[in-house]
């Protein structure tokens, strides 16, 4: 969900409102969440970790409950995308009290 607005934003599509809705939806969660590569800077890299990708865990409702805006920006834009939810994702390389960063199995084997 992020990947996808911010390539809209880093692309120039979003109006002026948006992309302030983006901004600031964005530094909310920069700050109420503890970014992964901080604590290993290799857990996004493609050749150490490919398709490396976040989860929100389902107790982490005060995190879910602020998605909705982003998944409304993508649909007036036309993204497609497909909301996931997993018991098992993928072989966890990170791991906090709200999300889980993991290597899809089948980019794991």
């Amino acid at each position: 969900m992020f990947g996808l607005a911010n390539g809209l934003a880093h692309g120039g599509k979003l109006s002026d409102t948006e992309r302030a809705a983006w901004r600031a939806g964005n530094d909310w969660f920069n700050l109420a969440y503890p970014d992964p590569s901080e604590s290993n800077p290799e857990v996004y890299d493609p050749q150490v970790n490919p398709q490396a990708a976040a989860w929100f865990k389902d107790t982490a409702t005060h995190l879910l409950e602020r998605i909705e805006p982003y998944l409304e920006m993508l649909r007036r834009h036309g993204v497609h995308f497909v909301r996931l939810v997993s018991d098992d994702p993928g072989q966890v390389i990170y791991e906090d009290a709200v999300q889980v960063v993991v290597v899809p199995h089948k980019a794991a084997n």
